[in-house]
């Protein structure tokens, strides 16, 4: 039996080097374990929001935000001072030419209207005037004419017969030269009188053009004065939509002072802004997307505001004439001005810090999606959401796109908790 004990004893003498062995070993591995994930971070996956790199064509888009704006608009204002009595229709109503907005009321128009009325009477009725009294004098110089006309007519006759008693004695010499010289008397008379009638008719005939002038200035001012009194009943102009009415009831306004705005409905632009970093890429002739929640409207951008608000460009997005239902003046819309295509480039997702032409880290995870590493990254151009990789990143890598700026660590480990 003593023999048999100390065999059992050398054997496990025998064992204790390897069990050494595999404890040193066990310990090593989670030394390097322990050294390697010292600094790593435990976050939750359900936190973090993750881009793969992909390939392929990518179009460069700015996006923007805006309004709708009529193309065509009226701005209404008052002509004369006047108080609102009326109001006919509010913003958002649809309106043709002779829509009645707004009426209002000054007695004094009403008054002037009446003085310029009863003074056009006054001048209409001293033009009848005149053409009687002118008519009165030509009759009367008819008169005058006709019987000079008579008495050359009857010397005419006697000089004729004295003509031929003359020779015979029976008319003497002197009563025939008596006779000759009251004919061209007469004959000289009836043919300054026919002048005098003529250049009378010509006076007569300017006596009534000055009249006629004195009345077509006073109709000009009654039609000045109607045409005040008329603009007292605001009408819009032109078919549209009520955009903006800018009186309440009872209000005194003063002459320019504005009423309402009119814009057309079917001619509409997009006004939208755009940073003031991206506004360079912008071009006109370039193509634009507007979304109005409901449809989507390609447009072309068509002018470029030079004065940058608030850190902002606008840019005005020429629409086509065939607009969707959705489509009204000042509606809020979305658009994507597409600057270029990019062709066959490594892009991925925007990281909330990401920004185009410069470098970043970012954590790229590994082959089991369990562990992230940060690594320096160089992004290319911009595309909307999208980002070009131009160094750090290969097709299929998964990087984490959440702000993680906070964090010192250049490993994460990821969780599914």
């Amino acid at each position: 039996m003593d023999v048999k004990k100390s065999k059992v004893k050398q054997s496990k003498l025998k064992s204790m080097p390897v069990i050494g062995g595999l404890a040193f070993c066990l310990l090593a591995a989670l030394t390097w374990y322990v050294s390697i994930h010292a600094g790593a971070t435990t976050v939750k996956r359900t936190d973090m929001l993750f881009g793969t790199v992909k390939k392929g064509d990518l179009q460069v888009e700015i996006e923007g935000y805006g309004a709708l704006r009529s193309d065509k608009q009226l701005l209404i204002t008052t002509l004369t001072s006047a108080t609102v009595q009326e109001i006919v229709l509010k913003p958002g109503a649809l309106v043709t030419k002779d829509s009645i907005i707004v009426q209002l009321a000054n007695p004094e128009l009403q008054q002037q209207v009446d003085n310029a009325n009863q003074e056009l009477s006054q001048r209409k009725a001293n033009l009848r005037q005149l053409k009687l009294n002118q008519q009165r004098e030509i009759l009367n110089e008819s008169g005058s004419f006709a019987e000079m006309e008579a008495r050359y007519e009857t010397a005419k006759v006697k000089l004729e017969a004295q003509s031929g008693l003359v020779k015979s004695g029976i008319v003497s010499a002197l009563d025939y030269k008596d006779s000759l010289v009251q004919e061209a008397q007469l004959k000289k008379r009836m043919n300054i009188h026919k002048q005098r009638t003529v250049a009378l008719k010509l006076v007569n005939q300017e006596a009534i053009n000055i009249q006629l002038e004195q009345i077509k200035q006073q109709q000009g001012q009654l039609n000045i004065a109607q045409n005040r009194l008329d603009r007292l009943t605001v009408k819009a102009g032109f078919s549209g939509v009520l955009q903006r009415l800018s009186v309440e009831l009872g209000q005194s306004l003063a002459a320019g002072q504005e009423i309402a705005l009119i814009g057309s409905v079917q001619d509409l632009i997009a006004l939208v802004r755009v940073p003031q970093s991206k506004a360079q890429q912008i071009f006109i002739g370039q193509k634009a997307i507007i979304d109005t929640r409901r449809d989507k409207i390609i447009g072309t951008v068509s002018r470029i505001d030079p004065v940058v608000v608030e850190n902002t460009v606008e840019v005005e997005i020429a629409l086509p004439k065939q607009l969707p239902s959705s489509a009204r003046p000042q509606l809020s819309v979305d658009a994507v001005i597409i600057t270029e295509t990019l062709t066959n480039i490594t892009y991925m997702e925007r990281p909330v810090n990401g920004r185009a032409n410069s470098s970043s880290s970012l954590f790229r995870l590994d082959d089991s999606h369990d562990y992230a590493m940060r690594i320096p990254v160089k992004f290319g151009k911009e595309a909307g959401r999208y980002i070009e990789i131009i160094e750090g990143g290969k097709v299929n890598d998964t990087f984490i796109v959440s702000d993680l700026s906070l964090l010192k660590n250049s490993e994460l480990t990821i969780e599914n908790f």
